[in-house]
């Protein structure tokens, strides 16, 4: 008997970063507020079967999950152009078939995933420093004005911290925005005036690769 088929419409976009290309699904893959990231089919194991099955495309060098879609990371061996309707026809087939695309939330950030498997020793803590008002004023901003823009390019921004002595508030980048040629361009132009538009206490916005 054939496995029964939920109709799905998966449709591509273009991101800032020429490397990865956003699939956009017509239902939520992941609860809102909750993203994913792999940077290789090891730490995809018992979190997300998706992603590890897409890691079996020699081409594939990152998967992110958010909301509704997936940004996928490529290497530079192949043009978008030649596998993005194999790709999303792939994702397509699978949304159709499985209900779970996210088994479970990796605990750790997809870098500190890697330094783990590799045997290597790093620590990137993402999780926010949240501990006075003008704190929760910056997460308010970044969640009103930011965050849509930013999920619309691919990626996810999170508040990390704001050092009150020099005013430098440290946020972390996924996904596409992670090493995308023009996302400093983005976080000095766009995020850093807006906070300082708003909250004169800010001097600068630096960012993490999560």
């Amino acid at each position: 008997m054939s496995e029964s088929k939920v109709p799905v419409t998966v449709y591509s976009e273009v991101t800032p970063n020429p490397a990865v290309m956003k699939f956009v699904a017509d239902k939520m893959l992941i609860d809102t507020g909750e993203v994913a990231e792999y940077l290789s089919i090891d730490s995809t194991k018992g979190s997300s079967t998706i992603a590890e099955a897409l890691f079996q495309f020699p081409f594939v060098e990152g998967v992110f999950i958010a909301r509704n879609f997936l940004a996928i990371t490529k290497n530079e061996t192949i043009s978008w152009d030649l596998i993005h309707s194999e790709v999303r026809s792939f994702i397509t087939e699978f949304l159709q078939t499985n209900e779970v695309v996210v088994q479970s939330i990796p605990q750790m950030s997809a870098r500190e995933m890697e330094s783990e498997i590799k045997g290597e020793k790093i620590e990137i803590s993402i999780e926010p420093e949240i501990n006075t008002e003008l704190d929760q004023m910056i997460v308010t901003l970044l969640e009103e004005y930011v965050r849509p823009a930013v999920e619309s390019d691919g990626g996810a921004i999170h508040f990390k911290s704001f050092n009150e002595e020099n005013g430098q508030v440290t946020v972390v980048l996924k996904g596409a925005c992670s090493g995308c040629p023009s996302s400093t361009a983005t976080l000095k132009g766009g995020i850093e005036t807006l906070l300082k538009s708003h909250l004169p206490e800010v001097n600068e916005v630096v960012a993490l690769e999560g």
